[in-house]
């Protein structure tokens, strides 16, 4: 359902957010290889967030990019809308332009039920509460880091 940039903005938001909770402010490159995203697309995903100034970023020594106030919550619905745009919540599940209760695509009424759901959970859901499920170990960030916990965890 959602494309790939914004599947790789929200997963570095929710890096960032974790790293900036920690005092750090982590670049490009470092998130790139957190969230198992190929650099130059995460570049120009982390430019992007910031030209829409969800995100902010500093260069050189102490650099990165952070968040400028942590307390503020961030929906996944603000960040989807500011990548994907505001269509993406009205579009027709079938491809067409437009299909509504009145003039329906084959796929409107189930379609439209799973697109109301996403909506509220989208809605509910921030980059904060996203990054405290990996804060509290509930949930991972990548594939690459349950392969890590593993590993550590055969070591310890």
């Amino acid at each position: 359902m959602l494309g790939k940039t914004t599947e790789y903005a929200i997963r570095a938001l929710v890096y960032i957010y974790t790293q900036n909770n920690k005092g750090k402010r982590p670049g490009f490159r470092e998130v790139s290889k957190m969230i198992d995203s190929p650099e130059q697309f995460t570049g120009k995903v982390l430019q992007n967030l910031t030209r829409a100034q969800i995100i902010s970023s500093m260069r050189g020594r102490g650099g990165g990019y952070f968040f400028e106030d942590l307390t503020i919550p961030l929906t996944l619905f603000e960040v989807i809308q500011s990548v994907e745009g505001d269509e993406f919540f009205l579009k027709c599940g079938f491809g067409l332009n437009h299909c509504d209760a009145g003039a329906p695509c084959p796929m409107h009424e189930g379609y439209s039920k799973v697109r109301d759901d996403f909506f509220r959970f989208v809605n509910e859901q921030t980059i904060q509460s996203l990054a405290q499920k990996i804060d509290n170990n509930e949930a991972i960030l990548t594939r690459v880091q349950k392969v890590l916990t593993k590993n550590q965890l055969k070591w310890q």
